[in-house]
C-alpha cells in the first residue's frame, strides 16, 4: 500500500519545525510573557507563595535569569500581595513538563528553583511536543474532508506560508500561547467530529477538558465553544436535529458543562483568594489596554502595514475565499466555522493594543488556523475544478506567498522587519532586501522602551511648541506670596494640599502624529530637606479616570538647593493612547508633610519634522 503523501508531508513539516526550534534555541525560554504564564507553577509548588507576598524572590529571579526588563507579569494590590496578569491555563498545559524539569533539577547540580536550565529545557521540550501534536491533529482533521493531496498542500501552506512558522519555531520557542492553542483548536475540531459521529462519553469528556483549558489559557477563546455548539447546523431542520441530539445526550451535555465550570472555576477561586473577588480584571491596572467592542480596529488588524494579517500573511486571502466553497460543498460545518471566525476576529481586533506588541504579523489569529485550514482546503477543492491555466496561476501565487512568508520571516529574525514599528513607507523600502540602512530606519515608528527609560536624544528632528504654562497668578486658594518666581504668587503645598494645579490636555490637542515628546518643567522652592519632605513630578495619561503610562520624577533623584528656586524638568514620550480624547496630566505631588513652593509649571511639545 502506498504511503500517503500527507503523512510524508506531516513528518517533513514536523522535522522542519523541530529543527528550527533547536537551531534558534532561546537564551531563556522562561522570559517575557512566558514568564508570566509560568509563574503559577514555581510559586505554588516550590515557593508556596502564590500571592507573591515576598517580592524579593521575584527580583532575585529576574536579576539572576533576566526573565524580563520589568515585572509587568503581575499586579500589586493595595494589600501588598500580587495577582497574576495572565490566567492559569498555560501553566496547567506546562505542568507535566515543569514536574519533569523539577525532577531533573533535584537530581542534578542545578538549583531546584523553578527557573534553572532543567526547567527551561523541560518547557522547551513541552513546546516541541505540543507542536508535533498540533501538526498530527491538523492532518487528522483535514483528511476527514479532503483528498490526501489537498490535505498535504493545505498543511504546507498553513505551516510554511503563515506566521505560524515563525511563532512556533523562533518567537518564544514553542512556549507562547499561540502555538499551544493552535494544537488545542486542532484537537477541539477533531473531538467535535468524533463526538458527532458516535456520541461516545470519552469524546465529550476530552472535549470538555480541551475546551476548558483553551478558555483558561486565554478567556477570549470562549469563542471555541461555537465549533461544537453549531456543528452540523445550517437550517431550521438541522437546528431541531441538533437540539434533539443535545436533549438525548443531556447527561453528556451536563457533564461537559460541569467540566468547563470546574476548570474555569480554578481561576475564579484564585481571584477570590487573592483579590477578594470572583471576577477580577487583571489587565485593569493598565488603563491603556482593554477591549473597545464599540470601536474595533478590524481594518487595521487586517490591512495595516504595521501588523495587518493579510499584509504579512497574504496567503490567508485564499482561506477567506474558501468560505464560499465551504458553503457550497459542506454547509453542515460552514456556519460553526464562519461564526467562530467572525467572533474571533471581532474580539481580537477589539483589543486596544490591536498590534499585540512584539510579533510577526497578527499573532493573535494563529490559533484560528486549524479552522482556517478547512476553508483553505475547500478553496483548493474549488481550484481543482477550474481550467488548467487558471489553476497554475493561482498555485504560482500561493507558492510566491509561501516564499514571501519564509523570506520575511528571515527578515524579521535578522531585524530588517520590525516587531511593532513598521510603516507602509518602510515596508516597501525594505521589500525584498537583505539589509536596511539608518536612513531607511527613519521611516519606522518611534522605538518604545521595555524598561521605561526614555531619552530624547534627537531633538534637532523635532519642532517644539508651548502647550501650557501655569504661573498661578489666578489662584484664589492654596497660594503664597512669600516666595514667587514670576509675578506675585506661587503654589503652596503642605500636608493639607499635596497636589499642585494640573496642566492637562487631550492627546488630540497635543498632536495629530503617532507620538510626541513632552518636556515638562517647574520651579521648586524647598524650605525643608527633601529627604524628610519628598515630592514627585508626575506625568501620565488618563482613560475613564484611570492613569496609564504613569511616570514620576522623584525628588530623591534630584540635586536641589534649599531656600532658593530650582528648575526641574524631564522628558516623557506619549504612549500608544487608547483614545485620542485621553488626557495628559502633569503636576507636582508632595509626599512629605512640610511646606513646598511651586511656580511656573510648564509643558512643551516636540513634534517630528520627518
Amino acid at each position: 500500500m502506498k504511503f500517503p503523501v500527507s503523512k510524508t508531508v506531516t513528518i517533513l513539516l514536523i522535522a522542519i519545525l523541530v529543527y528550527s526550534g533547536f537551531t534558534f534555541f532561546p537564551d531563556n525560554i522562561l522570559s517575557w510573557d512566558v514568564f508570566g504564564y509560568y509563574l503559577y507553577l514555581p510559586f505554588t509548588f516550590i515557593y508556596h507563595d502564590l500571592g507573591l507576598n515576598n517580592e524579593n524572590i521575584i527580583h532575585e529571579i529576574i536579576n539572576k535569569y533576566h526573565n524580563s526588563a520589568t515585572f509587568y507579569q503581575a499586579i500589586k494590590l493595595p494589600a501588598g500581595n500580587y495577582v497574576m496578569k495572565y490566567s492559569m491555563g498555560m501553566s496547567i498545559l506546562y505542568s507535566p513538563f515543569f514536574f519533569i524539569g523539577h525532577l531533573f533539577a533535584k537530581l542534578s547540580t542545578h538549583p531546584a528553583d523553578g527557573f534553572s536550565l532543567p526547567y527551561q529545557y523541560a518547557i522547551f521540550i513541552g513546546g516541541q511536543v505540543f507542536t508535533i501534536t498540533g501538526i498530527i491533529a491538523l492532518r487528522k482533521v483535514l483528511i476527514q474532508f479532503f483528498s490526501d493531496k489537498i490535505t498535504a498542500i493545505t498543511m504546507v501552506i498553513i505551516v510554511l506560508g503563515t506566521n505560524y512558522f515563525y511563532h512556533s519555531s523562533f518567537h518564544g520557542q514553542n512556549a507562547m500561547s499561540h502555538n499551544f492553542l493552535f494544537t488545542t483548536y486542532a484537537i477541539i475540531i477533531w473531538l467535535t467530529i468524533l463526538w458527532h459521529r458516535s456520541q461516545k462519553l470519552k469524546h465529550i469528556i476530552l472535549l470538555g477538558i480541551v475546551c476548558g483549558l483553551t478558555i483558561l489559557s486565554r478567556p477570549s477563546e470562549i469563542v471555541c465553544l461555537a465549533i461544537p455548539l453549531f456543528w452540523g447546523v445550517w437550517n431550521k431542520e438541522t437546528v431541531i436535529e441538533k437540539f434533539n441530539l443535545l436533549v438525548r445526550q443531556k447527561k453528556q451535555v451536563i457533564l461537559l458543562l460541569i467540566i468547563l465550570l470546574t476548570i474555569g472555576g480554578l481561576q475564579f477561586i484564585y481571584w477570590k483568594i487573592f483579590t477578594g473577588k470572583f471576577l477580577f480584571n487583571s489587565y485593569g491596572a493598565n488603563a491603556g489596554e482593554g477591549f473597545e467592542f464599540l470601536n474595533p480596529y478590524t481594518l487595521k488588524a487586517l490591512f495595516s502595514f504595521r501588523k495587518g494579517w493579510l499584509i504579512y500573511t497574504p496567503v490567508m486571502i485564499f482561506s477567506l475565499l474558501g468560505f464560499a466553497g465551504l458553503y457550497k460543498k459542506n454547509r453542515s460545518i460552514f456556519y460553526p466555522l464562519l461564526i467562530y471566525f467572525i467572533a474571533n476576529l471581532y474580539i481580537v481586533s477589539s483589543w486596544s493594543c490591536w498590534w499585540y506588541a512584539q510579533s510577526f504579523g497578527q499573532r493573535a489569529l494563529i490559533q484560528s488556523y486549524p479552522v482556517m485550514a478547512i476553508s483553505l482546503g475547500y478553496f483548493l477543492v474549488y481550484l481543482n475544478d477550474k481550467k488548467r491555466n487558471f489553476r497554475i496561476t493561482i498555485y504560482f501565487v500561493m507558492f510566491a506567498f509561501i516564499v514571501l512568508n519564509l523570506f520575511q520571516t528571515w527578515q524579521f529574525i535578522h531585524g530588517i522587519i520590525y516587531s511593532d514599528q513598521m510603516t507602509k513607507d518602510y515596508y516597501f523600502k525594505v521589500f525584498g532586501k537583505t539589509h536596511a540602512n539608518e536612513e531607511d530606519k527613519k521611516l519606522l515608528l518611534i522605538k518604545r522602551s521595555f524598561d521605561g527609560k526614555e531619552n530624547f536624544a534627537n531633538e534637532e528632528e523635532y519642532d517644539r511648541k508651548l502647550l501650557q504654562k501655569r504661573e498661578f497668578e489666578d489662584l484664589k486658594n492654596n497660594f503664597s506670596t512669600r516666595f514667587a518666581l514670576s509675578g506675585k504668587k506661587s503654589v503652596l503645598l503642605d500636608s493639607l494640599n499635596i497636589y499642585s494645579p494640573v496642566i492637562e490636555a487631550s492627546y488630540r490637542e497635543i498632536t495629530d502624529q503617532d507620538h510626541a515628546w513632552i518636556q515638562a518643567s517647574a520651579y521648586i522652592y524647598p524650605t525643608v530637606d527633601i529627604r524628610t519632605n519628598p515630592f514627585s513630578f508626575v506625568i501620565h495619561f488618563e482613560y475613564n479616570g484611570y492613569a496609564y503610562k504613569y511616570k514620576a520624577f522623584d525628588s530623591e533623584n534630584m540635586n536641589l538647593k534649599l531656600n532658593e528656586w530650582n528648575r526641574i524638568c524631564f522628558d516623557y514620550l506619549t504612549p500608544e493612547v487608547r483614545r485620542k480624547t485621553d488626557k495628559l496630566k502633569a503636576y507636582i505631588w508632595l509626599r512629605g508633610k512640610g511646606e513646598l513652593f511651586v511656580d511656573d509649571l510648564q509643558v512643551e511639545i516636540s513634534e517630528s519634522t520627518q
